[in-house]
């Protein structure tokens, strides 16, 4: 008899773990407290306009994400732009690094010799880093501060500035003073020290919902499994064999109750401690002491004709000159019905998005203004600010992050969050996801 297995989230994590489930011959029953699936990467509707609660960019080495999207039939071509590995300035006001489509690791040496905006010294510090990264293993013995690492091997200021400081706060959402040497390690490991498409850039063409979560739902209920949208848990129970799963919400009675062989708890951490058996208290404290960093992401939307030279730059932030942004996003090179939209990023965003929304929205339209020599973007005729506040974890050396399994029969934690060597991405929720299904389903066997 199959085993029935709730899934208690419905964001990338539960939808990756609902599908590697039905795959393994388990009756699903997926369960989402939001009326749309995505979790913190999802589509929201602002004045009649579909956005995402987020900007994101995906990279070749996401292989899990891309096997999984195209399992569930989404068209990844159709869906991702792809870009060459790149940090590109908008002209004057940084550096032009593109690596071209060479074989690894000939792309990253071709990208050094073409950059523009480096100084030689800058150049040979970043190739004495790769190299000697590339030697280490990409690993660290002791885990240390970003900072600390590239104060160690003797990174310039401008390199660190234009590539380490943007690069570390785009993957981890830490400040690199604060964040996991071992973590961005890792990160660049399967980026830069992969083969070259790993160091592909992705860039999302419809909107997060769309890119996988939808498709995970209409391929899980085409094989039978229950998607809930719009139902939120608010209790499990376990009675010895079996888990009791209380849910509320529109396509349930009140007090619904149903019966399962195994969970898996792909809800937030705040969310999941809430839902954790007394029993598991240690973990109910590791998961509630998780420190939330934000994401801002403003949209500007200008008038139709209006395009930026690529179809995003990174930006030099500020804050003691008001500029915030850290990339913008052309949105209508990526989807044509989005002309004239700017997506402008802003990660580990808790002193910018204390700003009245308004003012920070004048701000980053005032930054782009100055950086592309263009007065007219200072004036958009429509903006909104999305901040989701616990976007990701803040990702700082040697942070213990709990396992999949949490040592209850038939219980297992899925999310960006488990043990793993990625930060809070995508790619991470997508693999704790996967792991959670398959050791569910192997009852714990290692």
């Amino acid at each position: 008899m199959a085993k029935r297995v709730a899934v208690v989230g419905g964001g990338w994590a539960g939808c990756a773990a609902a599908m590697e489930l039905a795959r393994g011959g388990a009756q699903v029953t997926l369960f989402e407290a939001a009326r749309t699936l995505g979790g913190r990467a999802r589509r929201i509707s602002a004045d009649g306009r579909t956005l995402d609660n987020g900007q994101h960019i995906l990279l070749g080495a996401y292989s899990e994400s891309l096997r999984l999207m195209k399992l569930a039939g989404v068209d990844t071509r159709a869906a991702l732009l792809n870009l060459p590995l790149q940090m590109r300035y908008p002209a004057g006001s940084g550096m032009d690094f593109v690596a071209p489509r060479l074989p690894a690791p000939l792309h990253l040496a071709a990208a050094l010799l073409r950059a523009q905006g480096l100084d030689r010294e800058d150049k040979l510090s970043l190739a004495r880093f790769s190299t000697t990264a590339r030697w280490m293993g990409w690993q660290l013995d002791k885990d240390c501060s970003v900072s600390e690492l590239l104060e160690r091997y003797d990174q310039t200021p401008r390199l660190i500035a234009l590539m380490w400081r943007p690069l570390c706060l785009a993957a981890l959402n830490t400040p690199p003073e604060r964040a996991s040497a071992k973590v961005f390690l890792a990160v660049l490991r399967d980026s830069l020290g992969a083969r070259r498409a790993a160091s592909d850039m992705l860039i999302p063409r419809v909107d997060l919902s769309a890119l996988f979560p939808d498709a995970a739902a209409a391929w899980l209920r085409q094989r039978g499994a229950t998607v809930n949208e719009g139902v939120k848990v608010g209790a499990l129970r376990n009675e010895g064999s079996v888990w009791k799963v209380n849910a509320t919400g529109a396509s349930v009675a009140d007090g619904w109750e149903g019966e399962f062989d195994g969970v898996v708890l792909a809800a937030s951490p705040l969310a999941a401690a809430s839902l954790l058996p007394a029993e598991l208290e240690r973990l109910k404290a590791r998961l509630a002491a998780f420190e939330p960093e934000p994401i801002t992401t403003c949209y500007l939307q200008y008038a139709p004709s209006e395009t930026l030279p690529l179809p995003f730059c990174a930006l030099v932030d500020d804050p003691k000159t008001a500029h915030w942004g850290q990339f913008v996003f052309d949105r209508g090179q990526l989807d044509p019905a989005q002309k004239g939209l700017f997506a402008v990023v802003i990660s580990a965003s808790g002193a910018a998005s204390d700003l009245p929304q308004q003012e920070l929205a004048a701000l980053l339209a005032a930054q782009l203004a100055a950086v592309f020599g263009r007065p007219p973007l200072a004036q958009p005729v429509w903006s909104r600010v999305v901040t989701e506040k616990r976007a990701t974890f803040a990702c700082t050396p040697g942070l213990e992050r709990p396992a999949n399994d949490t040592g209850l029969s038939g219980l297992w934690l899925a999310g960006d969050y488990t043990a793993g060597e990625y930060p809070a991405t995508i790619e991470m929720a997508v693999r704790s996801g996967v792991e959670a299904a398959r050791g569910l389903l192997s009852g714990g066997a290692r």
